[in-house]
């Protein structure tokens, strides 16, 4: 049960669930070597690309049974636990594991530890009274629940989100990156652009994200250089607020920002190859501030991590 960050060329901040798919050799779970959108050939995955057989290997999609989310939402099924050893070098170009967190240990202290060895700890933060769970079935291993979406009509909304501090692995530059995440969300949980997680700000610097769409529940994966204004945004196009449990994967190749849902590729744009990409910002999964006005994400996460070549 594991959840895990690529981007476009606009601003604007899901399809029904494929099948689940085999577990993939190694934890990067690479991208099929051609894209379904138009791209330079250069900007299409490598297959070297994979992560070495050292690497740790990624959660499967098996299910436990059913459970219940806070409230009564139907959490579906939760995809099932997975044990991951300390990363190891990966050779230059091919992407390495730098974090992930699969939160099935919960949070110890207000902590929750990365296993990859090599990322820094999540602190659990709220406003409002905001309460984040975790939750899991009874096969073991444990996904976040963020609190619901407010009435429009509250004066106080509860949040909460997960916060690590700045970290170089999470400064890619211009190399090749990888973030991933593993959700479950409705329509109805949404309530702006949906923030799954996002390192710096659009117009203060430079940042990477992955969010989902407001109007039709689409993931997103964002991408804004350094000196730049230009918003690069690659959006599915197919939903992911359907119930279902989904693995959107965003990845930055040289001159392409794509988006993958379930290991196939729905959406990439073109983005300049010396787009780079490094700030001092914190990384946040489930919001990007505590503002009255922030796009929180409501639903269910697993399995976050991020690669980096």
């Amino acid at each position: 049960m594991k959840i895990v960050i690529a981007l476009a060329a606009v601003a604007g901040l899901i399809v029904p669930a494929s099948p689940a798919l085999a577990a993939p050799a190694a934890l990067s779970d690479t991208p099929p070597a051609t894209a379904t959108a138009a791209a330079p050939a250069t900007a299409a995955a490598p297959a070297t690309a994979a992560a070495p057989a050292t690497a740790a290997t990624a959660a499967t999609t098996a299910a436990a049974p059913a459970v219940a989310r806070p409230g009564g939402v139907p959490a579906n099924t939760a995809p099932a636990a997975a044990t991951t050893p300390p990363a190891t070098a990966a050779a230059p170009g091919v992407p390495a594991l730098v974090a992930r967190w699969d939160f099935d240990a919960g949070s110890v202290g207000g902590r929750v530890a990365d296993t990859s060895g090599r990322g820094p700890a999540l602190s659990v933060r709220s406003a409002d009274q905001g309460i984040i769970r975790f939750e899991g079935g009874p096969t073991g291993g444990k996904y976040v629940a963020f609190p619901d979406l407010c009435p429009t009509t509250a004066t106080t909304c509860p949040r909460g989100l997960l916060e690590a501090p700045n970290d170089a692995d999470l400064n890619p530059g211009t190399r090749l990156f990888r973030w991933s995440a593993r959700v479950h969300l409705t329509k109805a949980q949404i309530g702006g652009s949906a923030n799954i997680m996002q390192k710096g700000v659009a117009n203060t610097g430079s940042q990477w994200k992955m969010q989902v769409g407001a109007t039709q529940g689409r993931a997103q994966c964002v991408a804004v250089g350094v000196g730049s204004p230009t918003v690069y945004i690659a959006r599915s196009t197919t939903s992911v607020a359907d119930g279902l449990w989904h693995k959107i994967l965003c990845q930055r190749v040289g001159p392409a920002l794509s988006v993958y849902i379930d290991g196939v590729p729905r959406g990439q744009t073109a983005i300049p190859a010396t787009l780079s990409i490094t700030n001092t910002l914190p990384l946040r999964l489930g919001g990007p501030n505590f503002n009255t006005t922030s796009d929180m994400y409501h639903g269910l996460l697993d399995d976050v991590y991020a690669e980096l070549g």
